[in-house]
């Protein structure tokens, strides 16, 4: 059994420091043709930099970049590609006033992205790819790893698992651990579940329900669930409010962040959800 401890009340990122007295929001920046949600939106450089400026305007605490989709089905995308897609939009970004994700699997984009200047590395692969726990130990920045069962191309093919949290747990303590052995310290590291990579909509909605156990490794974990197919079939035609609620929820089990499109609606929730935790009876 992974051991527990009380989550840090600081993630070190980059050159900021960011306090977790609250659900921080991080705002979803897809510079991909072929998101499931925004695919094709953003690929200017300049139309994804206003859409950064909009994230923050609405209250994100920090942006996430993609420019690779991770999405069911989702075919690999060549090095030089995801590079050509994100390197003008880091270069427009580079005095962004929070904090910068790159969401990428690739240790050549991780370096890249890390000598551009950016704050942490969001990866869907939790560091197993040659060289990106080495890549990451050298940098300042602070990494996100996340479960995905299999890979984005197969991932939704009949996944399965004898006990969803357990197996989800045991993976992300044994990455943690991993990732402190090479030299990354625990206040960089956060987790995340991996709600809908390689998961059932049953498995998903187990682990929002049971996301504290998560909480319990000891570092701060970001939930993203934001306009997800399970989502969608729960509510159909509320995608956004369903996404909201999802956020919601996972703030009342201990995320410490949330990874959504709806910057705005998600943060006016947090803030009404701040207001009454902290409101005297």
């Amino acid at each position: 059994m992974p051991k527990t401890s009380p989550a840090p009340k600081r993630l070190r990122c980059g050159k900021f420091q960011l306090e977790l007295d609250r659900p921080l929001v991080m705002g979803i920046l897809n510079i991909t043709p072929d998101s499931f949600s925004d695919g094709g939106l953003f690929t200017e450089p300049r139309r994804a930099l206003e859409r950064a400026r909009e994230m923050i305007e609405q209250g994100a605490d920090l942006i996430d970049i993609g420019a690779e989709s991770t999405r069911p089905g989702a075919p690999p995308v060549p090095e030089s590609e995801e590079l050509d897609r994100l390197m003008p939009v880091l270069e427009l970004l580079h005095d962004c006033p929070v904090p910068i994700s790159v969401d990428t699997m690739k240790t050549a984009v991780m370096r890249a992205a890390i000598a551009a200047g950016i704050s942490m590395i969001n990866d869907v692969y939790a560091l197993r790819a040659e060289g990106a726990l080495e890549t990451l130990a050298g940098s300042e920045v602070a990494v996100c790893l996340m479960h995905m069962k299999g890979e984005p191309r197969t991932m939704q093919n009949a996944p399965a698992y004898a006990d969803v949290v357990s197996e989800v747990r045991e993976f992300l303590a044994h990455r943690a651990d991993a990732a402190r052995a090479a030299g990354i310290g625990a206040d960089r590291i956060v987790l995340d579940p991996g709600y809908g990579f390689g998961k059932t909509s049953a498995h998903n909605f187990t682990l929002l329900r049971e996301l504290n156990s998560f909480v319990q490794l000891g570092y701060p974990v970001l939930f993203g669930a934001s306009r997800k197919s399970s989502l969608a079939k729960a509510a159909p035609g509320q995608l956004v409010h369903a996404s909201v609620a999802a956020a919601l929820l996972a703030a009342e089990r201990g995320a410490s962040m949330v990874r959504v499109h709806d910057v705005a609606e998600t943060r006016a929730a947090l803030i009404v959800w701040s207001e009454m935790r902290s409101a005297q009876a």
